[in-house]
């Protein structure tokens, strides 16, 4: 026999601070990132179709495309762009296409997708958006796609950009 268990009540004093921690995420889910120049990013868990892991030789290489572009792949059926997010954000520092498997980050707005080339993935995470600041010491270059920053550490400088998936998918710098 089923002991007479009710669903309704709070159960919750028999639960962990930290499992309760997980049941009440505060803010909104982020995926952070990093490019070759070991600058952190995030972008939100809502604006990304598609997390991968493409081998080199599966990006395929379109003659005469801006040299932002690393070329095309097939994301499920559909032809989609692959962009150096660091070359487009004016790093210097090459995306290196000399490995295995290059983390692709699939971002999503109306049906445009764009598959965003990065150096190395980071953690989900939930942020609070209330302690999103204005950017400081960003260029003027890419000014227009950073939405804001987190401080990492107090004591540190450190910081956590938060990019605009939509003005880098709109931008008029693919053309180029």
């Amino acid at each position: 026999m089923v002991g007479n268990l009710d669903l309704g009540q709070d159960n919750r004093q028999d639960i962990s601070p930290e499992l309760q921690a997980l049941q009440t995420p505060e803010g909104e889910l982020y995926l952070r990132f990093h490019l070759p120049s070991k600058e952190e990013f995030a972008l939100p868990a809502i604006a990304i179709r598609e997390v991968m892991q493409q081998s080199p030789d599966r990006i395929t290489p379109i003659p005469n495309a801006s040299p932002l572009l690393l070329g095309t792949l097939n994301l499920r059926g559909q032809v989609i762009w692959v962009a150096d997010l660091g070359q487009f954000l004016g790093n210097t520092v090459p995306l290196r296409t000399d490995r295995p498997e290059i983390p692709v980050i699939a971002v999503e707005e109306q049906e445009t997708i764009l598959g965003l080339a990065i150096d190395q993935l980071g953690d989900m995470e939930w942020l609070d958006i209330e302690q999103l600041h204005a950017p400081s010491n960003v260029a003027d270059h890419i000014a227009p796609y950073v939405q804001g920053e987190w401080l990492v550490e107090e004591n540190s400088h450190q910081v956590l950009r938060l990019l605009d998936q939509v003005a880098i998918l709109r931008s008029a710098r693919w053309a180029t």
